[in-house]
């Protein structure tokens, strides 16, 4: 109570969280890859960005990883790119690599174990997609496994797509 009382007179004022909706800039997040680099959704400016969160646990993920490469083969030579954000404990490296190498994954993968991802864009599992266009906005976004047949990814990837980035 006393802390409480005390920061509500001082005007102090909690850091504010990034706001992760549609139509709003994407937070600014950076990680390792899998082969070691570090990377940030900054450097990807100029692309349209499918940020998933996902982890070799997650039987979801498995059931859309197959639709996401076939996604990424289609698009990536528009200018699209898919992030893989693994957000498995420290360690899995290899496990991650065989799951790789399983679903035949040829889009980046990053590492994130300590789900600072999974914080920062509000995530309240595995999977969940988000989609960036060329300019850093947030476009769309979805928890739970992305299907196939999904009209809203399809829509605002398209259009995402045959945008131009904003300087």
């Amino acid at each position: 109570m006393v802390v409480a009382a005390s920061l509500a007179c001082s005007g102090d004022r909690a850091p504010a969280r990034p706001v992760v909706e549609v139509g709003r800039p994407a937070p600014a997040y950076a990680a390792t890859s899998l082969g070691g680099a570090e990377h940030s959704l900054g450097d990807l400016r100029g692309k349209v960005v499918l940020l998933n969160v996902w982890a070799t646990w997650c039987a979801p993920c498995r059931e859309e990883i197959p639709y996401l490469q076939s996604l990424y083969e289609r698009n990536a030579a528009r200018g699209f790119e898919i992030v893989g954000v693994s957000v498995d404990a420290r360690g899995s490296e290899k496990a991650i690599e065989e799951f790789r190498r399983d679903f035949a994954m040829t889009y980046p993968i990053w590492l994130d174990p300590d789900e600072r991802v999974q914080t920062l864009y509000m995530a309240l599992g595995v999977p969940a997609s988000y989609l960036i266009d060329r300019g850093g906005v947030l476009r769309w976004k979805h928890l739970g496994a992305i299907r196939s047949d999904d009209p809203m990814l399809t829509q605002a990837l398209e259009l995402a797509l045959r945008e131009k980035a904003s300087e």
